[in-house]
């Protein structure tokens, strides 16, 4: 469809979408100066501001919408690891076997050969910085005995943690048309997280790490860009766009901000940044925000 075309439509999604942020309690729409610019097509975009001290929702549009998490995926994985660090059933020198199944992941991945083994420390570093999805198979064959039975685990806790909205079907968050969730479900994830793990949650801030004599990098550029940010968590496969669970804790306030679908990294960003800037702001959050979507060729 041609973008003369496709721009009425996308003048009748923003009405909707306006109508749905006044719905959530967003008020009137004014000047420029409240616009958002969103980054992604209408049926992709969905995102969520949260109050992390008081769960208060500050901001959202699509919120309960489903989604493909991507990567996002893996915030549950380590969840149940941490759970399992908690108890005792592993500690963080447990070595983790990688199987023929879980070094056979596409990447990102740490390159694992069958045999070989992770240490539970470099495990949640190689999720968390890396993305491995090889490393998240392995834990999840670890500690469901299989990467099916780690799904249903997942899934699980999902429901005992209040997110009603997700299935998961897979550790590393890879490809599978089953595999959904919502921006709300994953705001309600990162703040579990935070919760329940303060003790671990420094592990989200982390940018880089050394793996057998090398320096791994990672690639979540709000650490760093934002003072207050300190993680959590990107994804992105190709049927989600760009996704991002962010938490900013400075100042005496704590937001979770979660963004889905953005075309991408930098604008999921840009966007995120945006929406910590009008969360702090108190004119801001007086006023109602205008959503504009980026032109779609």
């Amino acid at each position: 469809m041609s973008f003369p075309r496709l721009f009425p439509l996308l003048q009748k999604i923003l009405a909707v979408l306006t109508l749905a942020a006044m719905a959530a309690g967003c008020s009137t729409i004014t000047p420029p100066d409240s616009v958002l610019a969103v980054p992604a097509p209408p049926q992709k975009y969905a995102a969520i501001v949260v109050d992390g001290r008081s769960g208060k929702q500050l901001f959202e549009v699509n919120s309960t919408a489903q989604r493909y998490p991507a990567s996002l995926t893996k915030m549950m994985t380590l969840y149940l690891l941490f759970e399992a660090m908690e108890t005792g059933r592993v500690t963080k020198e447990t070595q983790i076997p990688v199987s023929d199944h879980a070094a056979s992941q596409p990447p990102t991945k740490m390159r694992f050969r069958r045999g070989e083994t992770i240490d539970v420390d470099s495990a949640i570093r190689a999720i968390v910085v890396k993305s491995a999805n090889d490393v998240a198979v392995a834990v999840g064959e670890y500690l469901g005995g299989s990467e099916d039975q780690f799904a249903a685990m997942m899934t699980s806790k999902a429901r005992q943690l209040g997110m009603s909205s997700t299935t998961f079907r897979n550790a590393s968050g890879l490809p599978d048309d089953g595999q959904m969730t919502t921006a709300h479900d994953m705001a309600v994830l990162g703040m579990s997280l935070q919760r329940r793990f303060p003790q671990h949650f420094h592990y989200f801030s982390e940018s880089d790490f050394m793996f057998r004599g090398r320096l791994v990098r990672g690639h979540n550029d709000m650490l760093g860009r934002v003072r207050g940010v300190n993680g959590i968590k990107t994804g992105y496969i190709r049927a989600s766009g760009f996704n991002i669970v962010t938490s900013y804790d400075a100042d005496g306030r704590q937001l979770i901000v979660v963004v889905m679908g953005a075309d991408s990294a930098r604008q999921r960003n840009d966007h995120v940044e945006a929406l910590i800037q009008r969360s702090l702001s108190p004119t801001m959050a007086d006023t109602k925000t205008r959503l504009m979507f980026a032109e779609q060729q």
